[in-house]
């Protein structure tokens, strides 16, 4: 009886990865095919962090290559940022067994961050701006044709919030991008993607996670209050953060109020006069209901 209850359980806990593992497929080719992300012969550098979600994304990319319409390269690209006590070897190792190319840029970002930044203030924005530059940099001189990072859909409705309550701007993290000297595209496959179903994956597939030290702690953060909101939100009423995200995805320029965005300035020369007049004896009619 025990070995047949471990061998159920066994076959339960299998059984709900391999749905997870589909859901997660599904919706990052979902989102590829949508945005065009990853076209015939592309060099996709894939940013490795160490993180659950970078890890998860290098892995769902793999299992969609393996099927996929269209020939691309996968190379994994870490930034040792040379944290103290950074576990250099994890990644190299972990990539090698798998067979997996890749590129370690060692740059000492730790140091100029700390200098820079008073203690105890958030590191987030400095620290991303000399990532960002980096990686940039290697993938002009490698050849790289799209920039693949691990953002999810919580990263990206948490960055609209922020910009929202904090910025003063409507805007969030696009599923792709092309950079501001336009030269670089930016892809995030796992857009669709739940974090929660993101952190069930890379437990299950018991990825190396290598935790930050540099901004890991930060637990105050304004993103941590945005995370929080959202998680309440859905906690008492579900369905509303996927609703928010379908939101994103329907814009309507005329009815916001961006004068940039839509042409209120010009609508008089589209209107119709003889369209738009009232028939003779409507307000009346209104009136009467």
């Amino acid at each position: 009886m025990p070995g047949n209850t471990a061998a159920s359980l066994y076959a339960k806990e299998r059984y709900e990865f391999n749905k997870l593992q589909k859901r997660l497929r599904r919706l990052a080719g979902q989102a590829i095919a949508d945005y065009g992300m990853i076209r015939e012969g592309d060099r996709v550098m894939v940013c490795l962090s160490g993180g659950k979600d970078s890890f998860t994304l290098l892995d769902i990319l793999l299992k969609l290559r393996l099927n996929a319409p269209v020939n691309f390269d996968l190379i994994a690209v870490n930034l040792d940022q040379k944290q103290p006590g950074f576990p250099a070897e994890v990644l190299p190792n972990y990539l090698s067994e798998r067979g997996i190319p890749f590129h370690i840029i060692e740059q000492d970002t730790y140091s100029v961050v700390k200098n820079i930044i008073p203690e105890g203030k958030t590191t987030c924005g400095l620290c991303s701006r000399l990532r960002r530059g980096l990686l940039y940099r290697h993938a002009a001189d490698n050849g790289i044709t799209k920039i693949a990072l691990g953002h999810h859909r919580d990263d990206i409705l948490e960055t609209f919030f922020l910009n929202l309550f904090y910025g003063g701007t409507l805007k969030a993290m696009p599923p792709k991008l092309l950079s501001d000297d336009r030269r670089h595209i930016v892809i995030r496959p796992l857009a669709y993607c739940k974090e929660e179903d993101i952190a069930e994956y890379a437990r299950i597939r018991d990825f190396p996670v290598i935790p930050c030290n540099l901004c890991g702690s930060q637990e105050n953060l304004q993103r941590q209050a945005m995370k929080a909101m959202l998680r309440d939100w859905e906690k008492r009423h579900p369905g509303r953060v996927e609703t928010i995200f379908t939101a994103l995805q329907n814009v309507a320029p005329s009815q916001l109020a961006d004068a940039k965005l839509f042409d209120f300035a010009g609508l008089e020369s589209l209107r119709n006069i003889a369209d738009a007049a009232p028939e003779r004896g409507a307000g009346l009619d209104i009136l009467a209901l």
